[in-house]
């Protein structure tokens, strides 16, 4: 699965700097390089996102958390058209402020994000059902 150059987890790199710049127009490049024209973002606080809602959703994190990076905390774990990897978010002080999971959906030729579902917290820290 390779798109100009791209593996998935290069494209997943990518996608993670686009919540951690700060610049709008350069967020805005880096998630068009990777997101399809029909993808969607969810996570416990937002459901179904488009390109320009998850854009402006960054926006609004980054303005509660100046300064933090989204950075993969984990190797791709992938099959098929799907993945999931750990990400964490880092302070300025290098303090973790949150950390999760999220699972992929990639276009089915490799080269773009259909969906993304994001979980926060350790599924270890999750009580039994």
């Amino acid at each position: 699965m390779k798109i100009e150059g791209m593996n998935p987890t290069d494209i997943i790199d990518r996608y993670c700097q686009a919540w951690s710049d700060v610049d709008p127009n350069t967020r805005a490049g880096l998630l068009a390089s990777v997101w399809s024209t029909t993808a969607t973002y969810s996570d416990p606080t937002v459901l179904d996102l488009d390109a320009d809602a998850l854009l402006a959703h960054i926006g609004r994190i980054q303005a509660s958390r100046p300064g933090a990076k989204v950075l993969r905390s984990t190797p791709l774990d992938a099959h098929h058209a799907f993945a999931r990897f750990g990400f964490k978010v880092v302070g300025t002080d290098g303090n973790i402020l949150r950390e999760g999971i999220d699972v992929v959906l990639f276009s089915p030729d490799g080269t773009r994000i259909e969906r993304i579902i994001g979980f926060f917290g350790s599924l270890s820290a999750q009580n039994d059902a």
